[in-house]
């Protein structure tokens, strides 16, 4: 699937020239190799590559030597404070992995909830929900409701995993840089750790190299988290931790993704904000 997936990506990346000038731009911002552009692009379609599998694998089918683990200790640690652990990871090698890889070693007794925005066609909508509802994973809408539901899952103790590095919907974030450029960034993850008093970790899969599987990266920020309920702080703090994870790996960033979309209703970035 690896193969067959690094196949699509390149060709993607030359077929679509709007799809290769975000990929190139962005990575160019992030001081990225150019060789690695073309990594990344095959990077892409093999996360695309693996959906099918993990998506209709079945909920007692372990992902077993398929993953690798580094320093799960500092998670179990954290598990183990009965504080609630928020984890973040950024679009980068297989993100679909680590919350099925945290529920099949974790779940029995610490669940975790994912914050997910629904697929827009039906059809999507409906298999997505299917797949990632699994055995100790439940996930949670990115709307109020799903907001509330992050909160009592950290007070009760558990985990909640978000992907930070996707732009919110307006009214829901702040401009601070990523890479150097105002991107407008959600403000949830502050929220969350202020109204909770949860930890925050870096918890991210790297893909490995000729089918061999996956490494899971338990990390702790690059700085302290902001002790402020400012949420331009907390933006700026988040951006910084997921900068910090995708220099580790560049060629596995989702580069391709519109990172610096302009929300309709939400006012542009000014100077203030880079």
């Amino acid at each position: 699937m690896h193969r067959i997936g690094a196949a699509l990506g390149m060709a993607v990346y030359w077929a679509s020239s709007s799809y290769r000038r975000h990929l190139q731009a962005h990575a160019r911002l992030a001081g990225v190799p150019v060789p690695l552009v073309g990594s990344a692009a095959r990077h892409a379609g093999r996360m695309v590559a693996e959906l099918p599998w993990l998506w209709a694998r079945p909920p007692g089918t372990p992902l077993g030597w398929r993953l690798q683990w580094e320093n799960p200790a500092r998670l179990e640690a954290a598990l183990a404070s009965g504080r609630g652990v928020l984890l973040l990871s950024p679009h980068i090698g297989c993100f679909e992995v680590v919350a099925q890889s945290f529920a099949e070693r974790y779940g029995a007794t610490r669940p975790m909830t994912a914050l997910y925005r629904p697929a827009r066609k039906a059809v999507l909508r409906e298999l997505v929900a299917q797949s990632r509802n699994r055995p100790g994973l439940v996930t949670a809408p990115a709307s109020l409701a799903g907001v509330r539901q992050m909160i009592r899952a950290l007070r009760k103790g558990e985990a909640v995993g978000v992907l930070p590095d996707q732009v919110p919907p307006e009214g829901q974030g702040t401009w601070v840089p990523f890479f150097g450029r105002p991107a407008y960034t959600m403000t949830l993850v502050g929220r969350l750790a202020r109204q909770t008093g949860c930890e925050v970790l870096l918890l991210w899969c790297e893909r490995q190299p000729n089918g061999r599987g996956y490494v899971i990266r338990v990390q702790e920020p690059p700085a302290p988290w902001p002790d402020t309920d400012d949420p331009e702080a907390w933006a700026r703090a988040v951006n910084g931790a997921m900068e910090f994870i995708i220099r580790q790996a560049p060629a596995q960033y989702l580069w391709g993704y519109n990172r610096y979309k302009q929300p309709r209703a939400q006012p542009a970035a000014t100077e203030n904000n880079t």
